[in-house]
C-alpha cells in the first residue's frame, strides 16, 4: 500500500470533505494543506492573499508539502511506514516541485467537478475566495478561466474522480476504489 493517498482538484471539488470520510473509514491521518497554511501563518487563507499575497502562500504550500512528502512516519507497534492522506489547496500542482514530491510519496487522485456545481457548492459555503476576486469578472467566469488555466497541471494526476453528481460517500468510495485497484496493479 502507497503511504500517502493525494487529493487534489479545484476548489470545491470535494478535496477535504472526502478526504476527511477516507482518513475516518481507513483509520489514517489526514493533513489539509490549506489547515496547515493557515495554521502555520496564524491566519486564514484570504488574509495570506489579502495582507501577504500569493507569493507568500505558494511558499507555504511548497514547505509544507515538502514536509509531509518527506515525512517518514512508522507505526509505534509494528514499524511499518504510516499511510496518510493529503488534500491539497487547489493551485499546489501548479507548481513543479510540488508535483514531483507529491507523485513521489504517493498516488494522487485528481477531484473535478463542473463550473456550475463549482459555484453552486462555493455559494453554499459562503466562503470568500481570493481568486475569484481577481479579473472584475463573475465568479462563475472566474471559475472557467482558472479551471482552463490548471488544467495541463491537473491533468498530471493518474487518477480521476468527477464529484459533480455524487455524494461525498459515493466520491470517496470511487477514490477508494481506484486507489486500491492502483496499489493492487504496483
Amino acid at each position: 500500500m502507497a503511504r500517502k493517498l493525494v487529493l487534489t482538484g479545484f476548489m470545491a471539488t470535494g478535496k477535504t470533505s472526502v478526504g476527511q470520510l477516507l482518513a475516518e473509514r481507513l483509520t489514517w491521518r489526514l493533513f489539509d494543506t490549506d489547515a496547515m497554511v493557515a495554521r502555520r501563518a496564524g491566519k486564514s487563507i484570504p488574509a495570506i492573499f489579502r495582507e501577504d499575497g500569493e507569493t507568500r502562500l505558494r511558499e507555504l504550500e511548497r514547505e509544507i508539502v515538502a514536509e509531509l512528502c518527506r515525512s517518514r512516519a512508522r507505526c509505534a507497534q509494528c514499524g511499518a511506514p504510516r499511510p496518510a492522506i493529503i488534500a491539497t489547496g487547489g493551485g499546489v500542482l501548479v507548481d513543479d516541485a510540488n508535483y514531483a514530491a507529491l507523485a513521489c510519496a504517493g498516488v494522487i487522485v485528481c477531484l473535478s467537478a463542473r463550473p456550475e456545481i463549482i459555484m453552486r457548492r462555493l455559494a453554499a459555503g459562503g466562503e470568500v475566495r481570493p481568486k475569484l476576486l481577481e479579473g472584475g469578472k463573475t465568479p462563475l467566469a472566474r471559475i472557467i478561466e482558472l479551471l482552463e488555466r490548471r488544467r495541463p497541471y491537473y491533468a498530471r494526476a493518474p487518477l480521476w474522480v468527477d464529484t459533480s453528481d455524487l455524494t461525498v460517500e459515493e466520491a470517496a468510495e470511487r477514490v477508494l476504489a481506484l486507489f486500491t485497484a492502483c496499489q493492487e496493479a504496483r
